[in-house]
This record gives structure tokens, C-alpha cells and sequence, in this order.
């Protein structure tokens, strides 16, 4: 890697362009992946990308008047001092609050370049053009950090209401088919093993295992189910992890009062601590999922009982 103090003016100009290019696609990737759920800030970003081309076009046309049509290839990354940027344009669907700081990011990235190399830059003309773009980028970075307030309310409402979407199809449902998973799965191994051993310790052991391996096999499985391509749900392995965990914390809730030695104790507290967990899912239901209390409440309670008296009964026989 080259430092930036020892690049001559025409290497100067040739990392311009080939900065003010890379900024133009990475636009137009977040505008694409953007269109869907979020058309007015995807419509922003190319506005902004066709203004990096303007940069782009007013650096090559100085470059060809100074140093002729050849354009060395010099890219930030053989330069020392420019930060490595996270691949978001690949990643579907995108974040938005991710796009946005990534954004005001490059802005605050490309304004310090230019600047920086005007203030070293001897010919009147291409400092000039590096001074008049290191405003322009102020201004676009500006505008960056200022998404939120350039958006109409109505606008910002419906991309809300999108990125709420987002995340309850990559976190939420997930997590909940996990967390009803290893509540009501774990209820009938953990209350049988209590009572067929009335030992408390066997029955933690009993519940963890229970636990991590639902939580194991719920998490490949959701991962395994779709890539995210098609269905908008995110990255597999993160919708698997997210899954796999909140399996494994359902089973474990009800399985820690087992290690409290005195066997009622832990029985009657784990009983207590299973009603937390279903009210817990109903309230999740209701909130992200728009299900009726009634009806969220019916369902989570009926499943949860009907698996609780089948481990009852099995560990009572």
C-alpha cells in the first residue's frame, strides 16, 4: 500500500475517479435494494448516485486535459489510511438504519479526501475541482446524516411501517416459533422426568438436554428452510441463531427451578415460571403478530396445557 502523502497529482486524480465510480455503484446497489420497501429513500439514492457520476465525469475530463486518456487504476484499498467498508450492497434485504450510517459514512469519508488533497495539490485547476467537490460532498454528507428530516411524515410513517415488517420476518417470527418451540416442547420431558424420579437434579439434567438439543435442532431447521432470496426474511444462519437460541431459552426457563434441592419447591416454581413463559409469548403474539388477545391467549395456553398433562401423566404411570 501507497501512502497518501507520496501519490503525485495525476495519482491523485486517478484515486478520485476510481472513488467517486465505486460510490456511484454502491448508490445504486442501495437504491436497488431499497426499492422495494423503501422507494423514496431508494429514489434519494440515485439521486445521489447520478451526482457522483457528474464528480466522476468533471475528474476524468480534468485528468484527460492534464495527464492524456490513460487512467491508472489506483483503488482505495492500495492506499494506506482509508477505512474498509462492510459489504451491506451485497446483504438482502437491506438494513435501513444500516444504509443510512453507512452512507453518511462515505460522505464523511470522500469530504476529508478531497480536502485533504487539495490542500497538498500545487495546479490552480485541479485544486479548484477538488475544493468544489470536497463542498459538494459536505453538502451530500449533510444530506446523508439528514435522511429521517428530508423525508415527509408520511413517507417516514410508511418506510416505519416497512422496516417493522423487516423485522419481524427476520427477528420476531423466528424468534417466537423458537421460544414457543422450547416452552411448550420441553414442558412434557422435564415435568415427567420430575415425577417419575422426584430428584431435581436429573430432571435439570433432563431439561437441559432437552433444551440446547431442540434449540440445535429448531436452529438448523430454520436456517435449512429458505435463504431469504424470495421470502425477504434475511440471512438463514442469523434467523437460524436467532431461532435456536430463543428454543433453548424456553426449555431452560422452566428447567432452572430444578436446581433447588427440595423437590415441591422447584416443581411449584417451575410451574410458575411456564405461565410466565406463555403469557410472555402471548404478549408477543399480540404485540408484533396483531393477534387477538383471546385468541393468542387460547392458543398458546391450550398447546401448553395439553403438552404439560401429557408429561404429568406419563411421569405419573
Amino acid at each position: 500500500m501507497k501512502k497518501f502523502e507520496e501519490l503525485t497529482e495525476r495519482e491523485v486524480l486517478a484515486l478520485a475517479i476510481a472513488l467517486e465510480e465505486e460510490d456511484e455503484r454502491v448508490y445504486a446497489d442501495f437504491a436497488e435494494g431499497l426499492r422495494r420497501d423503501y422507494p423514496t429513500t431508494a429514489a434519494m439514492f440515485l439521486h445521489m448516485r447520478e451526482e457522483e457520476s457528474g464528480h466522476r465525469r468533471r475528474l476524468i475530463e480534468l485528468f484527460q486535459q492534464k495527464f492524456g486518456e490513460h487512467i491508472p487504476l489506483i483503488r482505495r484499498q492500495d492506499v494506506r489510511g482509508f477505512v474498509e467498508r462492510p459489504a451491506l450492497w451485497l446483504v438482502r434485504p437491506l438494513r435501513i438504519e444500516a444504509v443510512r450510517k453507512e452512507a453518511s459514512t462515505m460522505e464523511v469519508e470522500t469530504r476529508r479526501f478531497y480536502e485533504k488533497a487539495a490542500a497538498r495539490t500545487q495546479d490552480a485547476s485541479i485544486r479548484q475541482l477538488l475544493d468544489d467537490l470536497a463542498y459538494e460532498e459536505r453538502e451530500h454528507e449533510t444530506r446523508a446524516q439528514e435522511f429521517d428530516k428530508a423525508l415527509p411524515p408520511s413517507v417516514k410513517a410508511e418506510e416505519d411501517q416497512a422496516q417493522r415488517r423487516l423485522f419481524v420476518l427476520q427477528i420476531v417470527q423466528p424468534g417466537l416459533a423458537g421460544l414457543m418451540d422450547g416452552s411448550v416442547s420441553t414442558l412434557a420431558p422435564v415435568f415427567a422426568a420430575a415425577l417419575a424420579t422426584q430428584d431435581t437434579w436429573k430432571t435439570f439434567l433432563v431439561g437441559l438436554a432437552a433444551s440446547v438439543g431442540a434449540g440445535i435442532s429448531m436452529g438448523f431447521a430454520e436456517a435449512l428452510s429458505d435463504d431469504g432470496s424470495l421470502t425477504g426474511r434475511g440471512h438463514p444462519w442469523i434467523r437460524g441463531l436467532v431461532c435456536g437460541a430463543m428454543t433453548a431459552i424456553g426449555g431452560i426457563g422452566h428447567t432452572l427451578p430444578f436446581l433447588v434441592r427440595n423437590f415441591h419447591a422447584a416443581f411449584w416454581a417451575a410451574g410458575v415460571v411456564v405461565i410466565a413463559e406463555l403469557g410472555t409469548i402471548t404478549w408477543i403474539r399480540r404485540r408484533y403478530m396483531d393477534t387477538p388477545w383471546f385468541s393468542a391467549a387460547l392458543q398458546v395456553g391450550l398447546g401448553g396445557a395439553l403438552v404439560f398433562i401429557t408429561g404429568v401423566l406419563i411421569g405419573s404411570s
